[in-house]
């Protein structure tokens, strides 16, 4: 992954001032790990900033895509070169070397070598003191029978590869990512879960065929606190896709579905599902990515649920759901063939519906 050390050991800072105590000498940071430096935000917002209409990404502006462009070119920084911080500046001046022009073209300003090597000095004795070798760390953990769980971000749709091109992010958050980026074999991997929310969301630019821009896609975004955790940026809303999620379901390998914000549908008097598109080439069940990238014709095909009305924040028994909304949990279940793990009904972690820990068994049938 690439990390950003001065908002990592902000996060520290703000989880240790919060009561968790002694973060940092429980974090490790694999000494693989590419830094994001001033230099890379420098050009993540200048092209942004300057791509014409209907080109921006929807960057974070954090520096994440240049970060990746020097890893790939193989001029990147890993946090195990703060160990040696002279190399570590020869490093970083070939690398700010390749990015003036860049900068220039762009009617930006390079910031100096020696104010990034003077916050590096700063802050890399506590950031070499959490160093270590993450993928032996984890080997052994999964070795000695511990259970052990690899988080994602961002979703399928936003693979490099996988996902609607290019509006993407420049990793691979798909499930063999998992492996890939943690350095263990894909065989120590026994469950895949997929969280969906009970309806879709996009943040930044890209295709969306069943974005609602509507009361209802307001309601959404109200009532289920619709905003990027990163930027703060208002998310676009709209309904289930079912396509998307059958794709989503097999190049994850996904055994479970995790389906979050139950409760956000509460008091639509009528949920859409897409479950299929028309195109150009005719009807589809599969999620036609291929024209979704390119803008082609791509229309969702609904069907038509009964909402309902009853609160659900209190529900943690899944017979006690109102009978509509174990309706909507069967039909995304018996369309894309993944049963629901987890049900969430509110945004605190106790108002959670387990039907099935992968850690545990089986605490209920769905």
């Amino acid at each position: 992954m690439v990390v950003d050390p001065e908002v990592l050991l902000s996060e520290v800072d703000g989880l240790e001032s919060r009561g968790h105590k002694a973060v940092a000498s429980r974090l490790t940071l694999s000494e693989r790990a590419h830094l994001i430096l001033p230099y890379h935000r420098v050009v993540d917002e200048l092209r942004e900033s300057s791509a014409t209409e209907g080109r921006t990404i929807g960057t974070t502006k954090k520096g994440i895509g240049p970060a990746y462009e020097d890893k790939v070119k193989r001029v990147g920084i890993r946090a195990g070169d703060l160990r040696d911080l002279d190399r570590a500046g020869e490093l970083i001046q070939g690398a700010m070397a390749s990015w003036a022009p860049v900068v220039d073209a762009l009617g930006g300003q390079m910031p100096s070598h020696e104010s990034i090597m003077a916050q590096l000095t700063e802050i890399a004795p506590r950031v070499v003191a959490m160093l270590g070798d993450t993928s032996e760390l984890v080997d052994d953990a999964i070795s000695g029978a511990q259970h052990v769980l690899f988080e994602g971000a961002q979703g399928t749709l936003l693979d490099i590869d996988h996902g609607t091109y290019p509006f993407v992010t420049s990793s691979s958050p798909v499930a063999a990512g998992a492996a890939a980026g943690s350095g263990v074999g894909p065989n120590r991997i026994q469950t895949v879960i997929g969280i969906v929310k009970a309806y879709t969301t996009r943040v930044g630019g890209g295709p969306f065929p069943t974005e609602l821009t509507d009361d209802v896609g307001a309601h959404l975004a109200k009532v289920g606190a619709e905003f990027g955790s990163v930027t703060g940026r208002a998310r676009r809303t709209g309904w289930l896709d079912l396509p998307a999620l059958r794709y989503a379901a097999r190049v994850n390998g996904l055994g479970g579905w995790a389906l979050t914000k139950l409760d956000v549908l509460t008091g639509l008097p009528e949920l859409k599902v897409c479950v299929a598109y028309e195109t150009d080439r005719g009807r589809t069940d599969s999620f036609p990515i291929d024209l979704v990238e390119r803008g082609a014709r791509c229309e969702p095909v609904y069907e038509t649920l009964p909402g309902w009305t009853e609160a659900l924040t209190d529900v943690r028994v899944l017979d006690d759901l109102p009978e509509r909304a174990r309706r909507y949990i069967r039909f995304l279940e018996d369309a894309t063939g993944v049963p629901i793990y987890l049900v969430s009904v509110g945004p605190r972690r106790r108002e959670t519906i387990v039907l099935h820990n992968p850690f545990v068994g089986r605490a209920a049938a769905p």
